[in-house]
């Protein structure tokens, strides 16, 4: 039977579920404390505080008030350190973009495709699990979303697979500061827990420290990943990968400060003029890129394949013979597919497991 609650998303009434009351957890390091805020299943603040030595007794609880059995707990994380851009080739590979806080469409895709159970156990073994970007903005549970990877991390690891996070320009506007994009619940929500919204992904909180850590650009295997794409200025500028993560990090809080870069070759990963790895649209938008750009793209960086994000598609497909794959799908209308590579061959695949092949 259809649901005839009104569910207000975008501004606009549709039907749908209501909307979980929990927000968070947010975990701020205050000294040689940690103090964490959350909002209850009845819309209640929540604050509790321990020392920061005796985290490893503690876990994070990652609630929803309007679906039973989706609860789940987060252990800390022993430690956070940036993460390696370069990897050797995977046996099977998955991939997603913009899943934007629509934590129910990443959920079932990632269940439907053996990612891990309905328990939030990794199941996915010594595959790779990668996101291409855009984690924040236009969902309801950006923060749930942001738990769930952090706790599949560990989970991968231990069964020597792994979860790549790349970072996209909704990610570096939150990070910096440009939150035109937020939606206002988020601020209200801050808000009602004493804190400024910016304040849940500043350096002195776990969700921020652990973004910081994450890569622009990775190659894994043949493929080469990242939010948006290369341009002719950044392929210009010759920089291996290392030296492209290595040198960005320490801007993500600056990417909308341009008067901040003194280093304008470092600016152009930051410029929004279709210029930035996190913003070029010309993969699938006009003045299109030559067969030539991508080719010396996969040349430079020894990949066969660049997976990106970032410009809705129809469906997940391939481009330039095969070379580029656009996997931005709009999950915030009922779109959910993603990427999956096995043997070679390359499929899209949907939260209902299904597996079509690509040419």
């Amino acid at each position: 039977m259809v649901s005839f609650i009104n569910l207000i998303l975008f501004g606009v009434a549709v039907q749908g579920q209501t909307p979980n009351a929990c927000e968070g957890p947010y975990v701020f390091y205050r000294g040689d404390h940690i103090i964490i805020r959350s909002i209850d299943s009845k819309g209640k603040p929540r604050k509790e505080s321990f020392s920061a030595h005796d985290k490893e007794h503690h876990s994070l609880s990652v609630c929803f008030s309007n679906h039973a059995g989706w609860d789940f707990t987060v252990p800390f994380r022993k430690e956070i350190k940036n993460e390696p851009c370069i990897w050797g080739q995977v046996d099977k590979l998955i991939a997603f973009s913009d899943i934007e806080g629509e934590f129910e469409a990443f959920r079932n895709l990632l269940i439907a495709n053996q990612v891990m159970d309905s328990l939030y156990h990794w199941t996915f073994g010594g595959g790779h699990l990668v996101i291409c970007g855009d984690l924040f903005d236009r969902g309801r549970d950006v923060a749930a979303q942001l738990w769930l990877l952090y706790k599949l991390e560990d989970e991968a690891r231990e069964s020597g697979g792994y979860v790549h996070t790349l970072l996209g320009n909704h990610d570096i506007m939150n990070l910096s500061g440009d939150l035109r994009y937020v939606q206002a619940k988020y601020f209200d929500r801050a808000k009602q827990m004493g804190v400024e919204y910016a304040d849940f992904y500043d350096k002195d909180s776990e969700l921020g420290r652990w973004l910081r850590s994450k890569n622009i650009i990775e190659r894994i295997g043949d493929n080469l990943c990242l939010h948006g794409g290369i341009s002719p200025e950044i392929l210009a500028l010759q920089w291996p990968l290392d030296s492209v993560n290595t040198r960005c990090r320490p801007f993500y809080d600056q990417g909308d400060h341009p008067e901040n870069f003194v280093d304008k070759d470092i600016w152009k990963f930051f410029d929004g003029d279709n210029i930035s790895p996190f913003w070029y649209r010309s993969y699938f938008a006009y003045p299109r890129a030559t067969q030539g750009l991508v080719d010396s793209t996969l040349a430079l960086y020894r990949c066969r394949r660049i997976i990106v994000g970032h410009d809705i598609l129809d469906n997940v497909s391939t481009f330039y013979q095969g070379k580029v794959i656009g996997i931005d799908v709009n999950e915030h209308e009922g779109h959910e597919q993603g990427l999956l590579i096995e043997e070679d061959k390359i499929f899209r695949i949907d939260v209902s497991g299904k597996k079509t092949l690509l040419p």
